[in-house]
């Protein structure tokens, strides 16, 4: 198991957390906390175990380093998704000349 002091801070960080998605969203129930499957052993804790009353711990591939509110809402109802325009990083044909000095280059003497 992790050292206790570093338990102690993530059962704040999540309590803190859920009490936040939980004022945001409250028409959605939290039920759990993802986590990467990584984190948990690292610190030493089981999958669906309780963390806080009511709140299991879930191994869901997320990034390391990083937990999610697991709940039963859908957080992007009513966004409507953007189509993306896609471009040419390179043009096809050249649309302007090469640039040309006036004349012929001048000549360059080393300073002495």
């Amino acid at each position: 198991m992790a050292d206790p002091p570093k338990i102690a801070i993530l059962l704040q960080q999540v309590a803190m957390a859920v009490n936040a998605h939980d004022r945001e969203n409250p028409d959605h129930n939290s039920w759990g906390i993802g986590m990467a499957h990584f984190d948990i052993e690292r610190l030493g804790l089981d999958e669906g175990e309780e963390l806080i009353p009511g709140i299991v711990l879930q191994a869901d591939g997320g990034q390391t380093g990083q937990f999610r509110i697991l709940c039963d809402g859908q957080h992007d109802q009513g966004e409507v998704e953007e189509e993306e325009e896609v471009l040419d990083a390179v043009a096809e044909q050249e649309l302007a000349e090469p640039l040309q000095a006036p004349g012929p280059a001048p000549r360059i003497r080393p300073p002495f």
